[in-house]
């Protein structure tokens, strides 16, 4: 889908976070506001997330690969080592 640009005013309490927090999880700005406007969508929608983030085992798992996502000791496979040729 084609990108279009969205120019926002917060302040700066809100800006300071948003940098701490996409530096701490390898992410950027526009994914974040793109993450928190489709949970909106979604919500508004009936379409909730809210089952799948509810299980202990996803939340688990979650928590684990953000954790070893933030050390680095998350593992990394190539495109053919995961799907095959």
């Amino acid at each position: 889908m084609p990108k279009a640009r969205l120019n926002i005013s917060l302040d700066q309490d809100l800006v300071d976070f948003v940098k701490v927090y996409v530096r701490e999880n390898r992410t950027t700005v526009a994914d974040v506001i793109t993450q928190f406007v489709l949970a909106l969508k979604r919500q508004s929608q009936g379409n909730s997330m809210e089952i799948i983030l509810s299980d202990p085992d996803f939340h688990k798992a979650l928590l684990d690969i953000q954790s070893r996502l933030r050390d680095g000791t998350a593992k990394w496979y190539s495109f053919e080592e995961v799907f095959g040729d």
